[in-house]
């Protein structure tokens, strides 16, 4: 996928992983949000993933979910320019919970979307992909 993007701009590249296989060796970025409420401890929701609705929905009901989905998007907003102007081709930020699961591929899904207009993105979900 990375080929295939515009060389001329940067490429921003989602991932989400689980802590407890390792933090990806390529993140330029790594943010750890298993400090949120984890969807895993409810019954319904545990077989789920962060891109089905009622996860989505649980996590959208939790007021810290969505502060530090901000932070982080303010962070990338304030830093993205500076390695755009550095002529890099893509920047990888990679979000981390327990399973890689539920928290870091809402997280990750949810960032990728708040991008997408502004630039190239990618999404990765290295825990979900291995499964498929």
């Amino acid at each position: 996928d990375l080929v295939d993007a515009n060389a001329a701009s940067l490429t921003l590249v989602f991932e989400s992983f689980a802590f407890k296989h390792g933090v990806p060796l390529d993140a330029d970025f790594v943010f750890d949000v298993r400090v949120l409420p984890n969807p895993f401890y409810i019954r319904e929701l545990r077989p789920l993933t962060g891109r089905d609705e009622p996860v989505a929905q649980y996590l959208e009901a939790q007021p810290e979910v969505g502060e530090m989905l901000a932070q982080i998007q303010a962070f990338l907003q304030r830093w993205i320019p500076n390695f755009e102007h550095d002529q890099r081709s893509y920047l990888t930020v990679a979000i981390g919970c327990t399973g890689g699961q539920h928290r870091s591929v809402y997280s990750t899904e949810w960032l990728a979307r708040s991008f997408g207009d502004r630039n190239a993105t990618l999404v990765r979900h290295r825990e979900l992909d291995a499964r498929d």
